[in-house]
């Protein structure tokens, strides 16, 4: 997918919608696709008329897989509806893209799936990120739920060669000044370097985090 690159002047963050700028990023007849560079914010930019959105970190790390910041129904009805394509920059690339285009030169991109579908083996690679602490809201129960309609199509297409899958299980790790706390043995193992939040947020009773690593390693 061909496209041109555009750093909005305004609400560069995305956060509101465009219409209260009076900009449109709809592409005219005869034109390339309008890529939307932002900061953040993919659904404004999608009802503004973009064809895709380049999101710039804003700190430099290597790149991961985007996720909502938000879990709850509110956030649910729109993410759902985002349609358009969306990929992360890392934070250099980010800004050459932005002093390029603050300079008043035209820039095209070429997105492009191949390498992430399609392999070499005819087969498609997929991967699953995954918690065994499934009780996290709406975003848990919309995982679990694709999980458990797609199972049966997964295991035939695994079957037949057509695909290859890898599950991930999400860990988080505990600050070296707190791995001798309360809080930090109660929710890491190994010491603090694999931890997982309280399911319950109860500290004093139920399950610990630690426990949900350890589920999550079985």
């Amino acid at each position: 997918m061909a496209g041109t690159v555009v750093y909005p002047k305004d609400n560069r963050k995305g956060c509101k919608s465009f219409d209260d700028f009076g900009i449109s990023f709809k592409s005219k007849p005869g034109s390339l696709p309008t890529f939307v560079l932002v900061d953040c914010g993919v659904w404004n930019v999608q009802n503004a008329g973009a064809s895709a959105v380049l999101v710039a970190d804003n700190i430099e790390e290597p790149l991961i897989t985007m996720d909502t910041p938000e879990e709850d129904i509110k956030a649910a009805k729109y993410i759902q509806n985002i349609t358009i394509p969306s990929a992360l920059l890392d934070k250099s690339f980010g800004e050459k893209l932005k002093k390029v285009i603050s300079n008043g030169d035209m820039v095209n991109v070429n997105l492009d799936w191949r390498e992430s579908v399609p392999h070499p083996d005819d087969r498609v690679e997929y991967e699953l990120w995954t918690n065994s602490n499934e009780e996290c809201g709406i975003k848990c129960d919309m995982l679990m739920d694709f999980v458990k309609d797609f199972k049966g199509a997964a295991q035939l297409l695994e079957r037949g060669g057509y695909t290859q899958f890898t599950p991930h299980y999400i860990t988080r790790y505990c600050p070296m000044a707190f791995t001798i706390s309360k809080q930090c043995k109660s929710q890491c193992i190994n010491h603090g370097r694999y931890c997982a939040p309280d399911p319950e947020q109860d500290f004093s009773s139920g399950y610990d985090g630690k426990d949900v690593v350890i589920e999550n390693l079985r």
